[in-house]
């Protein structure tokens, strides 16, 4: 259970590249060997397809004006 509970915590690291190699190795090795785990993997995968595929929209200039002044304040 520890490396499903290690493999979950890691896997956004794992689809972002940030890990080293040998922690990829171990993480695709238990995901080749633990079928809940390789699910998670692939809707989180395919949900970040999804996202980029649809987030393809331009912010409004307004906006982030109204941002840039937001931050500007609390800073």
């Amino acid at each position: 259970m520890a490396d499903c509970n290690e493999t979950l915590r890691e896997l956004y690291l794992y689809l972002d590249g940030q890990l080293t190699d040998e922690d990829r190795d171990h993480i695709q090795q238990h995901l080749d060997d633990c079928s809940p785990c390789l699910e998670a993997f692939d809707f989180e995968a395919e949900l970040r397809l999804v996202v980029r595929s649809r987030c393809v929209e331009q912010v409004p200039e307004s906006l982030r004006a109204r941002i840039a002044r937001a931050l500007e304040r609390e800073a």
